[in-house]
């Protein structure tokens, strides 16, 4: 029976979903998988990672080192080759060079997890989405493989400003664009999905500045766009070649004059063209997200298309200004701000400090955070104690969701991104509990969301703390 105090919640509409890995099907089994989360844990909706090179998509526990094994699948790590765990359609890629992308592991061998999942889902009125997150390669803190045994991919890759090749595949690269267009139709075609979840995690030139790494994109074809657009390229380089000299000199410990941030503020009104670059490769990184809603909605209007919302769009404030909630509503059903509130006090702290090395290098850190605190809206643990207490799910997953809500407005639904033992990077990192999984859920209903997306990977997560989240829909009604 539903708590007489919890909010209104209509069962019909219930959306209570698990991001979950091809790997646990196979250690575990379909049936058994299935059992566990519709019965135990309350879930309706799969979200499976198909097409991933990074371990917290299609793997088993990245961080077992430091928070041991779940007490379910198998306790051993796994060898993941990456690539696709469905079997690619070659008509679809006949616009792109990328076509030799199924996944070579030996687990996967003769299987397509879409296939082996979505008929016994079907049994039991269970949804199944696909989800996919880019960057889909060597990804740091996600479990990347090393290799990638993809011929030619490296000549897709991003050109920064001193003119190195990137680290990363380039999204205007048309090769690699037409890639993730034709493996999303590819799979919203031949199989019976209720909807795609698309997380689009790339990094600005200014980003990438202030965590120090050189600005781009200025790949042949991110050139030509730009040239198409009327921006003068190379006066571009000029201004992103000075600003990246001041992230450089600031990091590196120079004396400036009249403090680090009035030199950036100096550095940057001297060189505007750098933001019109920042506004260029911003405008055409959302344009995938809309290109992909796209496709999915022509392939098929039914479909549900929900955008998986980087947690650091709501700890920077220039990533928070670039990403305002009603205009991704626009190309989104719903939306899913990624909370991980255990997790969340390093991912926070982390971020302050790449701000802490430039920009605000002269100011203390504990006054930087309550006044970033006051900017962004959260309420939380002082800088010296959030790695250890984490973010309240109260203040920080019951307010996220609250802005989310009043962001949309109306135009999207908000489900709420809930952590679930999501990967710890450090042994004095705040640590998961049924509680804290409980009280996640209990805010998201409370603030005015819809549904909950239970992160990053079940293959990660206790049984025993899912069971806090079973407890909270027991007391919704939703169990």
């Amino acid at each position: 029976m539903a708590n007489p105090t919890s909010p209104k919640v209509n069962p019909d509409e219930k959306f209570v979903a698990m991001q979950i890995s091809p790997i646990s099907f196979i250690d575990e089994g379909v049936e058994e998988v299935l059992d566990t989360l519709q019965n135990r844990v309350g879930v309706n909706v799969l979200m499976i990672g198909t097409v991933s090179w990074l371990g917290l998509k299609a793997g088993r526990s990245i961080s077992h080192e430091l928070d041991g094994w779940p007490d379910h699948g198998i306790p051993e790590p796994f060898a993941m080759k990456g690539g696709a765990y469905f079997d690619p359609d070659p008509r679809y890629y006949e616009r792109t060079f990328i076509r030799d992308f199924k996944a070579k592991d030996p687990e996967m061998a003769g299987r397509d997890i879409l296939e082996m999942v979505i008929p016994a889902a079907r049994k039991r009125n269970m949804k199944v989405f696909i989800e996919l997150m880019e960057p889909f390669f060597k990804y740091a803190g996600h479990g990347s493989v090393n290799n990638v045994e993809i011929p030619n991919l490296a000549q897709c890759m991003e050109v920064d400003v001193t003119g190195r090749i990137g680290s990363e595949p380039s999204t205007f690269d048309l090769d690699y664009r037409y890639w993730i267009r034709s493996m999303i139709e590819d799979q919203v075609r031949n199989y019976d999905l209720d909807g795609v979840m698309w997380c689009n995690e790339r990094r600005s030139p200014l980003d990438q500045m202030i965590y120090g790494q050189a600005p781009g994109d200025f790949s042949p074809q991110a050139r030509k766009e730009a040239l198409e657009y009327g921006i003068d390229v190379e006066r571009v380089r000029i201004a992103l070649k000075n600003l990246w000299q001041y992230f450089q000199h600031a990091r590196a410990g120079k004396a400036f004059v009249d403090g680090s941030l009035v030199e950036f503020l100096r550095v940057l009104l001297a060189n505007p063209e750098a933001l019109i670059w920042e506004r260029f490769w911003l405008e055409r990184n959302k344009d995938l997200d809309k290109e992909i809603y796209g496709i999915v909605k022509w392939c098929n209007p039914d479909l549900s298309f929900g955008l998986n919302v980087w947690n650091r769009n709501h700890f920077n404030p220039i990533r928070k200004a670039q990403w305002p909630w009603a205009e991704q509503a626009e190309y989104a059903d719903w939306v899913k701000p990624i909370t991980y509130q255990h997790q969340s006090g390093l991912i926070y702290r982390n971020e302050m400090e790449a701000f802490q090395q430039s920009l605000f290098r002269d100011v203390d850190p504990s006054a930087m955070s309550d006044l970033m605190y006051q900017v962004l809206g959260l309420n939380e643990a002082p800088w010296d104690e959030v790695v250890q207490a984490g973010l309240d799910p109260d203040t920080y997953v019951g307010g996220q969701c609250a802005d989310a809500v009043r962001g949309v407005d109306g135009a999207a639904k908000v489900y709420m991104g809930i952590g679930v033992d999501a990967p710890r990077q450090r042994e004095d990192q705040a640590v998961c509990t049924p509680d804290i999984v409980r009280r996640s859920v209990l805010a998201t209903y409370e603030a005015g969301g819809e549904g909950v997306v239970f992160s990053p990977n079940y293959a990660s997560m206790k049984l025993t703390n899912l069971d806090g989240a079973a407890e909270a829909l027991k007391e919704l009604g939703l169990a």
